[in-house]
């Protein structure tokens, strides 16, 4: 082969190499225009505080890109990018940069995600993985950047030091931190919190997004004190520095960690429903949970979902209401109990093909707290109250306390076991879940025969043992006397 023609080969090699797509090395920091994150590959940031790539969330199948600590050992999530729409084969699914956007294409090159912003720039740009734990999508000019997109501006269900939490007050839009759906599924959740779009300065946790449902606020903030009124533990300032910002075009609140080089903390809105703050103890590996608003579980709006049962009082606390089971337990089984619960046998009023002439019953249910939206009767007695709610096939329990009649239709929700002003709660239930008076009157009789049964048997024993003991006394003195 002669040197023109093996220069033509090489120069045909490197053309093919520079004109395909490359992909990004295990540990760099970005992804420039010409890379690509697939499979395995991982971008760390360049103090080696964040990693980010492909990950599954427990025994999930689905697969999702995000962000996560680095230095320690329990992988933790904070940020992720494809909450709603997962891919199932991370080594065919690619993360590019196309059309001036950070882009997420499926196995079947189907753009699931984007960075979704309008660009008309032509200059060279890069993604990079920050040490704060921000994700940027950046245009290159020269020796110097700009910022065109931050994950920071986008937060998902973590509030890393550093972060803001924004109002923007022109728009009256908040940004917000969302759970999980369940601990294996990143998709936006139930509980959400926000900065009040009304501008009290004060957060909110809200239920399902609803401003009607809000059921926790921090209290507004305290310039003086430098904290919210109603959460007390930011006083424990040793750790945390906190500061708020407010003028005419948005508000926001930030903290940050004194000794970033020891402590590794987390503020993040949790599938319980709860907003949480977390510091990473190395000795034992695990997180350390610093505090948590509410501080009672069945403060949470509908925690336990339809005919559950929330209860402090328990080490779950979640369960159904008797004559009730969980709709699902693959739910359940992942902290996920929107779902509620549902009847085990379907009411007589329901039944229309029943004829055996029972009737629905009501169960009593004491030292409860009583559910939402309650419906008030005009009745003379407990008796008519209960008659009220017996013919109503619709209405699922009643509730008698100082001559006022309550009653609920359809489902119950945030009922609460064991409260302190608890009141007595009579829910409606087919006739077939309580024991009928034979059936009770037979287990009564069966109780006492096996009674008698167990005592003749014992007095059987009795006499046969003392009779043998009298016959061996008889021949002992019969052996002396010889």
């Amino acid at each position: 082969m002669d040197i023109k023609h093996r220069t033509w080969l090489m120069i045909s090699f490197l053309f093919m190499c520079l004109s395909l797509e490359f992909h990004v090395s295990s540990g760099a920091d970005t992804i420039s225009a010409n890379q690509s994150l697939s499979g395995d590959q991982t971008i760390l940031s360049a103090g080696g505080a964040f990693r980010f790539g492909f990950f599954k969330p427990g025994n999930s199948s689905n697969y999702y890109i995000g962000m996560w600590y680095d230095k320690i050992s329990l992988q933790t999530i904070v940020w992720v990018a494809n909450r709603e729409k997962p891919v199932s084969d991370k080594y065919s699914s690619v993360l590019r940069i196309s059309d001036g956007n950070l882009v997420l294409f499926d196995e079947s090159k189907v753009p699931v995600w984007s960075t979704n912003i309008t660009s008309t720039t032509t200059s060279s740009l890069e993604a990079i993985l920050l040490d704060e734990g921000n994700l940027v999508l950046r245009e290159l000019s020269g020796n110097s950047s700009t910022s065109l997109w931050e994950s920071f501006d986008h937060p998902a269900h973590t509030w890393i030091p550093g972060m803001k939490m924004r109002l923007d007050k022109r728009t009256k839009v908040s940004q917000r931190l969302i759970s999980w759906k369940n601990v294996e599924d990143p998709a936006p959740g139930l509980f959400s919190l926000e900065l009040d779009p009304n501008g009290s300065n004060s957060y909110f946790i809200l239920w399902n997004g609803s401003q009607s449902h809000r059921y926790w606020s921090s209290g507004p903030w305290n310039e003086n004190q430098k904290l919210f009124d109603d959460v007390p533990e930011m006083t424990q300032n040793y750790i945390y520095d906190f500061s708020f910002f407010s003028n005419e075009t948005e508000s926001y609140f930030t903290y940050s960690v004194k000794n970033t080089s020891t402590i590794i903390s987390r503020f993040y809105m949790d599938v319980t429903g709860q907003i949480k703050q977390a510091n990473w103890l190395d000795s034992t590996k695990s997180w350390f949970l610093f505090w948590s608003q509410p501080r009672q579980q069945c403060e949470v709006y509908d925690y336990c979902g339809a005919f559950g049962r929330c209860s402090e009082q328990t080490q779950k606390s979640c369960d159904c209401l008797q004559g009730f089971q969980r709709k699902s337990e693959h739910d359940w089984s992942l902290q996920d109990y929107s779902g509620g619960c549902e009847r085990k046998t379907q009411l007589q009023c329901q039944n229309n093909s029943a004829a055996n002439g029972k009737s629905d019953k009501f169960l009593t249910n004491s030292n409860m707290a009583l559910p939402e939206n309650p419906q008030s009767v005009a009745v003379r007695s407990v008796d008519e109250c209960e008659t009220t709610c017996l013919k109503n096939c619709s209405c699922t329990a009643y509730a008698y306390e100082d001559s006022q009649c309550s009653i609920w239709s359809g489902n119950l929700l945030g009922v609460q076991q064991g409260a302190s002003d608890g009141k007595t709660l009579y829910i409606k239930l087919a006739a077939s879940e309580f024991s009928s008076p034979k059936s009770k009157r037979g287990t009564v009789i069966g109780v006492v025969v096996g009674s008698v049964a167990l005592v003749v048997l014992l007095g059987l024993v009795v006499f046969l043992y003392l009779r043998r003991r009298k016959k061996t006394i008889k021949t002992t003195k019969a052996v002396e006397g010889s």
